[in-house]
């Protein structure tokens, strides 16, 4: 089988190689933004995930993705502009949307059902540190470092030891942020639903996995893709 990766890729390159990889990750728990520097076996490894059976599901991935012209964008031979376009567009504003509009559901489904199901109260407090957390971040990028990276093009550019501290600052609440939508499928038991979740429980499940899914791939493009230009 004539795959385009190997077990000693690194998990962040086969996601830069062909994004839709992201959900087979996702699917075993591998960090492939904040931990996606380490060879795809090591990745295996510490999920206790069969290598052989990764690989294969990894390379169904990039067969079924190579002829399909809806296939989710490269970004590794991308202007910085674009990338930092794509981002506040795709990700940062839909994200201060979603966080608005899911607060009231995350706290009405902790008040309701808080006594019967007590994880639904440490869901609450995780949201809340999460969407503190995210606004903050968010905010930096925006009004800070991005204006910042894109001046950084220009190679008369004098405050490259400023832009490294803002990103290795930025690189670790990334970490803080993972952290916490680790806790958060944690204790959830992998967003796995009661028998007697009503549909705005079911809701708040639901949006909080898609959430992870888009700041997983939000925080990939920048740590991955975009962060190591500049430093």
């Amino acid at each position: 089988m004539n795959m385009p990766f190997s077990e000693t890729t690194l998990v962040k390159d086969i996601v830069n190689q062909q994004p839709k990889t992201s959900d087979v990750f996702k699917r075993y728990r591998i960090d492939f933004c904040c931990g996606g520097n380490i060879p795809l076996s090591t990745a295996a490894a510490e999920r206790s995930a069969d290598l052989e059976q990764l690989k294969d599901e990894l390379n169904e991935v990039f067969a079924k993705e190579a002829n399909n012209t809806d296939n989710m964008e490269v970004w590794t031979d991308s202007s910085s502009a674009d990338i930092i376009s794509h981002i506040s567009t795709r990700y940062h504003a839909p994200l201060l949307d979603e966080l608005a509009q899911l607060s009231p559901y995350v706290t009405k489904v902790s008040k309701v059902h808080g006594d019967n199901h007590p994880e639904l109260i440490k869901v609450y407090e995780l949201f809340y540190q999460f969407k503190k957390e995210m606004i903050e971040h968010t905010q930096k990028e925006e009004d800070i470092v991005f204006p910042m990276l894109k001046k950084l093009d220009d190679p008369a550019a004098e405050n490259r030891e400023e832009m490294v501290n803002y990103i290795t600052e930025l690189e670790k609440e990334h970490d803080e942020v993972g952290k916490i939508l680790s806790m958060l499928r944690e204790v959830t038991s992998d967003y796995q639903l009661p028998l007697d979740a009503c549909g705005t429980y079911t809701l708040v499940y639901k949006r909080l996995e898609a959430l992870e899914g888009q700041t997983f791939m939000h925080v990939h493009l920048e740590n991955n893709i975009l962060f190591p230009r500049y430093i």
